[in-house]
């Protein structure tokens, strides 16, 4: 099987002199096409900082990051930016939508950010990707006609418009009741599945590890794999 993202020898450090702080030291993994992979840790462990560099937001201080075979770090800032608009998608916190578009515009206007005016194909895609996430009826509902669960699954969607070849996830059930998260992490997982899209999950929730496939943890920068799914849920 493929490795859609790979982190080759990864370190990160922040500030300089007294207050430099090795945010990512020495990570190393791979991630396969169709596998959803959930890394665990506590604020301040290191987490928002292995997204960042993942999605080529921020360039780390030694190592190598692979997508799809493409090496980020020696991206220009214009290729960087073609890769995160064609190859990476992002699922967030907060679903980050856009006040005044609708559920299938959302997703309509990462076409519009492609350079090209969406036709009937893309709207088709918009759709079925909407009732794929069980909202197809909210098509034309706007961010604040619909519930919090019902904004992440546009978020989900839109993530999922672009074709990506890995999904990255932001403490997906943080803004969430648990019966509600879950749902929404079971979501995640088959769409990662059924788009054979490799995912990277960071969270705190022991509750949702059962449903990643492989579950790392982070401490102090660095990422270990945990020993099996079932010690890292009862931990």
């Amino acid at each position: 099987m493929s490795k859609s993202l790979t982190t080759e020898h990864v370190t990160l450090i922040l500030g300089d002199g007294a207050s430099e702080v090795t945010a990512l030291d020495d990570v190393c993994f791979e991630i396969d096409a169709g596998e959803m992979v959930a890394v665990l840790g506590p604020s301040g462990a290191g987490k928002s900082s292995l997204l960042a560099v993942c999605g080529g937001l921020r360039t780390p201080t030694s190592g190598r990051i692979s997508i799809d075979g493409v090496d980020i770090n020696q991206a220009s800032g214009s290729e960087r930016t073609k890769i995160r608009r064609e190859r990476i998608g992002f699922v967030f916190q907060q679903s980050n939508l856009v006040p005044s578009l609708t559920s299938v515009d959302q997703l309509l206007l990462l076409v519009h950010l492609r350079g090209r005016r969406p036709g009937a194909t893309d709207r088709e895609r918009a759709m079925r990707l909407l009732d794929e996430v069980g909202i197809a009826d909210k098509a034309n509902r706007r961010p604040g006609e619909l519930s919090g669960g019902e904004r992440q699954r546009v978020g989900i969607a839109r993530a999922f418009m672009s074709e990506p070849k890995i999904l990255l996830v932001d403490e997906p059930t943080s803004m969430l009741d648990r019966n509600r998260g879950r749902q929404i992490v079971e979501l995640l997982a088959r769409e990662c599945h059924e788009h054979s899209v490799a995912t990277l999950m960071v969270t705190h929730d022991h509750s949702i590890l059962d449903l990643a496939d492989r579950v790392l943890e982070i401490s102090d920068g660095r990422l270990a794999e945990a020993t099996t799914i079932d010690t890292a849920v009862n931990a």
